[in-house]
């Protein structure tokens, strides 16, 4: 650390330490700088060298539970096929007719017409954070990979917020089923409890769109996971799996929780449909579970590109300024074979 540091450093905590005990702030500069220079004080304590060694370095960072996406686990990945971004399904055709005991010949002729299904993967970019030569000389960590995690981590939580989002229905159709809870009311009487009868209602939905049972995956909010542990006992002794890290599977899904899931709206015409990211959640909206047939997703990840100009280049304010731009994707093929549970309002709301 440079001396100029060191003195900027000393005086900001002589000022702090003077104004906590009531003395003089200018006593608590100079006492601060000259306490530094005492050689007779032990290592480690206050007057070590320079008061900045007071600071241990310890990162307390911003409490994240969104940033890790289990869920995404054995989604088909066609990252290799981002070509410039963007990726290219075939849209597969109806199936051929099937005859049965046919005695005409010649046998119909029948057209598959395939199309193409373009997909432009989401760009995710993050504001410039500006960290000052000043700063640089002042931190006792690595303040610039610090920037560079929380960026990270950052974009992670938004795109796997919108990841979670994508996969569950719009609204209630015969494809996209979109279910209510039908259990007691919660605690604070706002919304019915998740119960088992409502995940094997979306199973039988499932079964009528004839999805195949090996693939199909429930993802909880966090509000039905706690009405499980609440009534369910079976629920709260298979919760955590020891073996697996998971939660046991229910009634044929393979059951994943993630904080971050939807929400729907929860009353007048638009009950029951999916809100926009970054709507602002009534106390009558409620976020949802969101089941889905893996197969039938996909996800890519493009290209990664971190902006960063130094302090060198910028004279007058002396700063590093650093941001990300990120591409990635995650969808279903078709809007079929998903589905959600929503918390219902209680009768009479």
């Amino acid at each position: 650390m440079t001396i100029l540091a060191a003195i900027i450093m000393n005086t900001f905590f002589g000022v702090l330490i003077a104004s906590i005990i009531g003395f003089n702030p200018i006593a608590g500069v100079i006492g601060a700088n000259l306490l530094s220079l005492i050689p007779m004080i032990p290592a480690g304590s206050l007057g070590a060298g320079v008061l900045t060694e007071i600071w241990t370095g310890e990162l307390i960072k911003k409490l994240r539970a969104g940033d890790v996406a289990d869920f995404l686990d054995g989604v088909p990945d066609y990252s290799q096929y981002a070509e410039n971004d963007v990726i290219h399904l075939v849209d597969v055709g109806g199936d051929p007719d099937v005859l049965i005991n046919n005695t005409t010949y010649p046998i119909p002729v029948q057209e598959l017409e395939d199309g193409d299904a373009v997909f432009g993967l989401d760009k995710f970019q993050t504001k410039a954070t500006p960290v000052t030569d000043d700063e640089l000389y002042a931190s006792s960590y690595d303040k610039i990979q610090s920037v560079k995690d929380r960026h990270a981590a950052a974009i992670a939580e938004t795109k796997y917020l919108k990841a979670i989002h994508a996969f569950a229905p719009t609204s209630n159709t015969t494809s996209t089923p979109v279910i209510a809870t039908t259990g007691d009311n919660d605690a604070d009487g706002v919304r019915k409890m998740l119960t088992r009868s409502d995940i094997i209602n979306l199973k039988k939905k499932f079964d009528k769109m004839e999805v195949p049972v090996k693939g199909r995956r429930l993802v909880l909010c966090s509000d039905h996971v706690n009405d499980l542990l609440a009534i369910d006992q079976k629920f709260r002794d298979q919760y955590y799996n020891y073996t697996t890290g998971k939660i046991a599977n229910m009634y044929g899904f393979e059951v994943f929780e993630f904080v971050n899931n939807p929400y729907y709206k929860g009353t007048g015409e638009a009950a029951n449909t999916k809100m926009a990211i970054g709507s602002v959640p009534s106390p009558t909206d409620f976020q949802a579970s969101v089941a889905y047939f893996v197969p039938r997703m996909f996800k890519a990840t493009g290209t990664t590109k971190m902006y960063y100009s130094e302090a060198k280049t910028d004279p007058e304010n002396q700063r590093n300024l650093l941001n990300y731009r990120h591409f990635f994707i995650a969808l279903p093929k078709k809007q079929e074979a998903i589905g959600a549970i929503v918390s219902a309002q209680p009768a009479g709301e």
